[in-house]
């Protein structure tokens, strides 16, 4: 059970109390009796879930409700209104106001209760997956964490993958999938020395054999969870290196052998790593980065990947745009 209360807003003191006999074993509750109070609670407490009446003596719920939900403090608190209001009408000015549910008065105890378990479920869930993207967004920049490249770096180049990975016919589902696995293929470089990681030159034969255990060791961490998104990012950490002409690392897989993802991945990789900055080379232009990627069809990359880049090239800029704005405000 969430830690958050349940926020409870009536004017009559009868249903503050019938509401609290029908929860307390259940939830932590807090109360207010008017719109105001129940504005300043939602900001004091940070309820779970707020049972709202619409008939309040300072304003009405539906204005309450607007008001939470402008809020970038409030906005994700489900509302349900409580009311004794049964026209068709008020339902659907309250889903308008940004309510997720509705019961009527007098209220039954137990649809009360399934109605809040209900939701309160769905909060869990909201919460687990934020805890499951936060340890994604943690595994990725951990990664990066003493190489010398940007960490926006590779939310940019998850972002170019997963528009690529539409491009080829992916779903919204996997290419989503793919967005958030994406940024986990570098994170094996946490157990490469920093000297090497940050080193403003070229590497030299054996600095660049260490350098290339970083797929394996990623692989490595990512394969010991049966998730789908991790073994998926698993498979993209081990095999981003590979060439399509069998010339890459670390086992020389050619052509389809080389799983799709990790395809995807390599073109969307290299065309930000000469698109940005290194401590090793200047920014790229887009017309040169074009040109580079289109010499290394064949070779390097899938040309049909390459080809399909290219047609989305408008979107890709789009999207570097927006990342770079990012960027340029946390400098």
């Amino acid at each position: 059970m969430t830690n958050h209360p349940i926020l409870v807003v009536d004017d009559e003191a009868v249903n503050l109390a019938a509401m609290e006999g029908i929860l307390s074993d259940h939830y932590p509750l807090v109360f207010a009796r008017n719109g105001e109070e129940a504005l300043v609670a939602a900001i004091k407490h940070h309820p779970a879930l707020i049972l709202l009446d619409v008939e309040l003596p300072d304003m009405d719920g539906f204005a309450v409700c607007r008001l939470l939900k402008s809020d970038p403090r409030t906005v994700d608190t489900p509302v349900i209104f409580v009311t004794s209001l049964s026209e068709v009408g008020n339902e659907k000015s309250g889903f308008m106001a940004g309510a997720v549910d509705y019961i009527t008065k007098p209220v039954v105890p137990e649809i009360v209760i399934a109605r809040v378990m209900t939701h309160m479920s769905l909060v869990k869930a909201h919460l687990l997956e934020q805890s499951y993207k936060d340890a994604i967004y943690m595994l990725g920049e951990s990664g990066h964490y003493n190489d010398s490249e940007t960490g926006v770096h590779i939310w940019r180049m998850a972002s170019y993958a997963r528009v690529l990975a539409i491009a080829c016919g992916w779903s919204v589902e996997d290419a989503d999938r793919l967005e958030l696995a994406a940024p986990m293929h570098d994170m094996g470089k946490i157990g490469i020395p920093q000297s090497i990681l940050s080193k403003p030159a070229k590497l030299d034969e054996q600095e660049w054999k260490v350098m290339k255990l970083h797929s394996q060791i990623g692989h490595d961490i990512l394969a010991k969870s049966k998730a789908p998104l991790f073994q998926l990012a698993a498979q993209v950490a081990l095999r981003h290196h590979e060439r399509w002409d069998g010339s890459g690392y670390p086992d020389g897989l050619a052509g389809e052998a080389i799983p799709q993802s990790a395809r995807i991945v390599a073109v969307a990789d290299v065309f930000d790593a000469l698109t940005t900055k290194r401590p090793y080379k200047e920014m790229w232009s887009i017309d040169r980065t074009i040109a580079a990627l289109e010499e290394s069809k064949g070779s390097h990359f899938e040309p049909r990947l390459v080809e399909l880049f290219v047609s989305i090239l408008p979107q890709i800029l789009e999207i570097k745009a927006e990342w770079d704005a990012r960027e340029a405000l946390n400098e």
